[in-house]
């Protein structure tokens, strides 16, 4: 385990922004994005009353363009101000072949920013309890989710902070609707079991074609998941084709399916625990 403390920065009266941006592209099309991820992600923020100022938040760090675009957007409403908590940003080694561990620590010690770096090999675990042709996600993520709310007490943290994007929440949705006979997709804002720990997730608005060009343009480090990015066939991957083909064929559905998840009208589906259909009777209206 290593921890690395932030270094005093400069105020943001003497800087455009965050270490972070220093060598960000200066395009208008890269300012649009940006701000479009900073407009989105503050909406979520706010919609779903995520901050508390003063707390601190573990930020987790995976090596992906998400995590990557889910630190920079924090760090940039930070250093504007409009992000009054403290930020840790942590990564996981999971132990699995042929990891960079180089990668995240320096990259975090040259643009300035706290950080913890914890070694658990759940890829041993995972790789010995699970066949080969079984996919590894629920385990690996059950198992690392443990680390990461263990590290967040240790280091004070009240919240925990995922990349999980627009399109995470879709697919989750409709594996849900297709595999689990439920109506449910990922919440910005839950509590853990303990009831210790707050989960939020500020990119539930934010597209993930937008985060890959983002990443891309600040050329971020990425590291690629051997684990499950090493499979085919995953059931995400279908219901990820089957929105694609959507989005293709008629432009904005995504936008409108996430508003349609924010839209729920119980009296109009078939769940008796959300609406009490013995009471809908002539007159009660």
């Amino acid at each position: 385990m290593t921890i690395r403390q932030e270094p005093e920065l400069e105020t943001a009266a003497a800087a455009a922004s965050h270490p972070l941006f220093s060598d960000a592209p200066s395009s208008v099309e890269f300012n649009k994005l940006r701000k479009r991820l900073l407009r989105l992600t503050r909406q979520a923020i706010e919609d779903f009353a995520m901050v508390t100022p003063g707390e601190r938040w573990l930020v987790a760090l995976s090596g992906g363009k998400d995590s990557y675009g889910l630190l920079a957007v924090l760090l940039d409403l930070k250093w504007r101000g409009l992000l009054p908590v403290d930020l840790l940003a942590c990564n996981l080694d999971q132990g699995q072949p042929n990891f960079p561990k180089h990668v995240l620590p320096d990259y975090l010690a040259r643009i300035g920013v706290a950080h913890r770096i914890e070694y658990q090999d759940t890829y041993s675990v995972v790789t010995e309890k699970i066949a080969e042709n079984r996919t590894y996600c629920s385990l690996c993520s059950r198992l690392r989710r443990g680390h990461l709310y263990r590290i967040a007490r240790e280091e004070g943290c009240s919240a925990l902070v995922l990349g999980h994007h627009r399109e995470d929440i879709l697919e989750t949705f409709f594996m849900n609707l297709f595999h689990g006979g439920r109506l449910a997709a990922m919440p910005p804002k839950l509590v853990n079991d303990e009831g210790d720990i707050v989960v939020l997730r500020p990119l539930s608005f934010c597209a993930e074609a937008d985060l890959a060009k983002f990443a891309a343009a600040m050329r971020f480090p990425i590291i690629p998941c051997d684990l499950c990015g090493s499979q085919d066939g995953l059931q995400r991957n279908a219901m990820k084709a089957m929105l694609a083909d959507i989005e293709n064929r008629m432009p904005g559905r995504k936008d409108t399916m996430i508003r349609a998840l924010a839209n729920a009208r119980p009296s109009h589906l078939l769940d008796r625990k959300l609406f009490d259909f013995a009471a809908v009777k002539p007159g009660s209206a």
